[in-house]
């Protein structure tokens, strides 16, 4: 991930088919009044926490979660930012800000007028445009940027208004124009797409080492914190100058000129791989699909994966296909996949599906082995090259962690977690072998995920399938919206056609305040696309809340965000009809959209998700999480598409008590995942003696009951640290979840049935953690809104693992 402030900006991801109890099946990260093993491990403590803000990530991708391995394929992108000029009902008007940059001699009428990318625009004219704008439109922008950029530095006083202000506006332009085509490639990809950004991508990373090693304005930055008037200047301010100086350290500025071109070459070519990366696992998805023409193939499916096989042989020129005789289309896509890992009666099929997603990228043209040891030979040297051991150093640079602590967290949550999953184990193998299967006593990887399902159904009576009905999108998201103005007194109505989309399937919202009046805006992109768009789910910053980037006549600039899933799309006349993993995905995704879009801090290098700590920002998402499990939340959202009628309370009380269900296992798999990733990025030696894969197999020993298959290539799809931004940060999954489930408890101790007190509660979060962005240190938000510092409590009881830990 590039390490540049100023340039960077955030997708947030997370997994499409986030297992209810995976969510939540998690230990802590510091226990100050629990058992004695884990009693004194103050993970949060700001004896060593770090203030500084967080490195500038690319994406923010789901954690893998699900025991069918993730579904979420982060987009490397960068979101957008324009001026608007009103707060008035109607769409906010941003057009100065692109004509600015190429209203010179770089750019000629016949080019603004022909190319979307250089026009005037109210939002981003994501319908318009194509692969053919990409490569004059970011030429033309560079190039006039450069200019800009070389008068600032000529010009720089160490001042807000001479410095940041001047700064912020410049970058902003980049983000702008960069935003709108590298969204358009996650979402609406094509080969003439991914080659125009190819061809000028080196050209774009390089102006952002150049700005990001611009020693004018380093030395302004440094100027300021030097200054008398230091003390003066507001947290958010000194968070931000304090991020740009770190940053620029980090970004190569302090190397003398020969190891700075040799940081150079390393930064484009990583920025190169990681493209790459992407793109294999998201054309090995798309390249697998498996006919189906006997019924009895597909016994056990649901009649709601039928109808969706169905549909995609449609799709694929059989246009007789029926869910009820076919053919059917298995493809690797996520509503796909995770179907047959859980019903399927076909052990054959499961084991060719699983391996054919096991083994993606692995093989032939698509093959990311070496991509991966270069990713990882490449970082390392970028490592030594800045004077630090390892590339885990680095990375952590700009966390609330370090890289012990994280080891630490990781091997006192394995050692809590191993024998409840050991137990998890036995407990599946003896289900299986009392139903009569003939592989109860070999259970392998493309079982467990399919008799974990019926033993599921049978403990607590509970078929996902059977609950699709009672959750259609619409009424999910009248819920959820409901839930938004009860907590924190916003109201969200529709406004299609105010903005341009990129599929007919996008729809486009509005946030208003109490007053009526509009605080920020977003799209939202629910269903599968597997030929064009990318897998998993994600919220990214299109436009961020900025003082400095408002239009004559407005105090700011509003946000908008918007919102990318991957569920399953409507079949015939049904509305998109949700399993309950579906919905917690959409909750998670918009918690972070609020983060986002309910920031007050003005400061726009330091709003909403902007500058919080990597270890900090799944709080607002995993905390929205926990309101799918409120009865009066659930209710309000859980009904019948058909009749209107309410999920039964006897099925919530279940779902309810199914929220543990193999919480051990699924806590290890998280724990397996983030060990392998600090592994490669501290120990690890490329093109030592040791193998990626060699390392994949050794972590398994102490994480994984059921070791790997010796041709497990997991790694080669293993995107949120190769090709997002998690390398050496998947532990802060676990790190952000004691976070959430504290901030949760706040409405548990002040009464979820008290409505005064859940919104007065509301109020206060949303005043704190949503409204404070990066200005404020993550920790002294949290305990500005809990009034003390974290406790692991509230996670292992919603997780069930109190006994475990104690014991651990």
């Amino acid at each position: 991930m590039k390490r540049i402030t100023i340039i960077a900006t955030f997708v947030i991801a997370n997994t499409l088919m986030a297992t209810t109890t995976t969510s939540r099946a998690s230990l802590n990260l510091l226990l100050r009044r629990s058992p004695p093993r884990l009693r004194n491990a103050k993970f949060f403590s700001s004896s060593y926490s770090q203030f500084s803000p967080s490195a500038s990530p690319k994406s923010y991708p789901c954690p893998i979660w699900s025991s069918s391995f993730s579904f979420c394929l982060p987009p490397r992108s960068t979101s957008t930012s324009l001026p608007f000029r009103h707060f008035s009902s109607s769409p906010p008007s941003m057009s100065s800000a692109i004509s600015a940059a190429v209203d010179s001699a770089v750019c000629d009428d016949s080019l603004r007028s022909s190319n979307p990318l250089l026009q005037d625009f109210d939002f981003p004219p994501f319908d318009s445009v194509d692969a053919e704008h990409v490569r004059p439109g970011i030429r033309a922008l560079l190039q006039q940027l450069e200019g800009e950029l070389e008068q600032l530095e000529n010009s720089v006083e160490p001042s807000w208004p001479k410095l940041v202000e001047p700064l912020e506006k410049l970058v902003d332009r980049l983000s702008v124009v960069w935003g709108v085509v590298n969204h358009l490639k996650a979402v609406k990809d094509t080969p003439e797409l991914r080659a125009a950004i190819e061809d000028v991508q080196p050209e774009k990373v390089k102006f952002q080492l150049r700005l990001g090693q611009s020693k004018p304005i380093y030395n302004a930055f440094k100027a300021i914190r030097e200054s008398p008037d230091w003390s003066s200047l507001s947290e958010a301010r000194q968070r931000l100058v304090e991020a740009q100086i770190k940053e620029a350290v980090l970004t190569g500025i302090a190397l003398d000129d020969e190891k700075r071109e040799e940081f150079n070459k390393i930064e484009q070519e990583l920025e190169k791989l990681s493209h790459k990366f992407s793109e294999n696992v998201l054309d090995a998805t798309k390249k697998f699909e498996k006919l189906i023409i006997d019924k009895k193939e597909m016994d056990g499916l649901p009649p709601s994966a039928l109808g969706l096989f169905a549909q995609a042989a449609v799709s694929k020129g059989h246009e007789n296909a029926t869910a009820e005789n076919g053919p059917w289309v298995i493809t690797l896509d996520a509503p796909s996949y995770l179907p047959v890992m859980q019903h399927s009666k076909n052990r054959t099929l499961r084991e060719e599906v699983y391996r054919a997603y096991l083994s993606r990228a692995s093989s032939g043209d698509l093959d990311n082995t070496t991509i991966i040891d270069q990713i990882l030979k490449l970082r390392l040297e970028k490592a030594k090259l800045l004077g630090y051991n390892n590339y885990a150093e680095v990375s952590m640079a700009m966390k609330m962690a370090t890289v012990e602590k994280a080891a630490e967290l990781l091997e006192k949550l394995r050692s809590a977690s191993w024998d409840p999953a050991v137990q998890d184990m036995e407990d599946l193998k003896s289900f299986a072998k009392n139903q009569g299967a003939e592989e109860a006593g070999s259970l392998t990887h493309w079982d467990t995920t399919f008799w974990s399902e019926r033993l599921r159904e049978s403990k607590y009576d509970i078929n996902e399938e059977e609950l699709r009905p009672y959750f259609s999108l619409p009424k999910v998201m009248d819920g959820l919206f409901s839930l938004a103005k009860t907590l924190f007194g916003v109201d969200i109505e529709p406004a299609d056609g105010v903005a341009p989309v990129w599929n007919s399937d996008v729809r486009f919202y509005r946030v208003k305040d109490s007053s009526g009046s509009p605080i920020a805006y977003f799209y939202f992109d629910p269903y599968s696309r597997p030929s064009e768009k990318r897998g998993g789910a994600w919220m990214g910053e299109v436009f961020s809340r900025s003082q400095v980037m408002a239009q004559k006549g407005t105090s700011v600039r509003l946000p908008v965000a918007h919102m990318v899933c991957n569920q399953t799309p409507p079949v015939g006349d049904k509305p998109s009809l949700m399993t309950f993993r579906e919905v917690e995905t959409v909750f998670h995704e918009f918690g972070h959209a609020l983060q986002h879009m309910l920031t007050k801090q003005d400061e726009g290098l330091v709003a909403g998700i902007r500058n919080v700590e990597w270890d900090a920002v799944e709080l607002p998402s995993q905390f929205m999480e926990n309101w799918c499990y409120h009865r009066d939340t659930l209710m309000s959202i859980a009904k019948h598409y058909q009749t209107g009628e309410t999920l039964p309370e006897e099925v919530y009380k279940k779902l309810l008590a199914a929220r543990t269900f193999r919480a051990g296992s699924f806590s290890l798999r998280q724990l397996k995942f983030a060990s392998l990733d600090l592994e490669l990025h501290t120990k690890y030696v490329p093109g030592g003696p040791e193998s990626i894969y060699d390392v994949d197999q050794r972590i398994s020993v102490k994480t994984q009951v059921l070791p790997p298959l010796p041709e497990d290539r997991f790694l080669c799809g293993f995107s949120h640290i190769f090709a997002g931004g998690y390398a050496a940060g998947y532990y802060s999954y676990k790190w952000a979840e004691v976070l959430s489930a504290d901030a949760f408890s706040a409405f548990e101790d002040a009464g979820l049935d008290d409505i005064k007190a859940v919104k007065e509660t509301g109020q206060r979060f949303r005043n704190t953690v949503l409204a404070l962005g990066g200005g404020k240190a993550p920790l002294k938000v949290f305990v500005e809104f809990r009034g003390r510092e974290p406790s692991p409590e509230p996670l292992l009881r919603h997780n069930g693992l109190l006994a475990s830990s104690a014991s651990a």
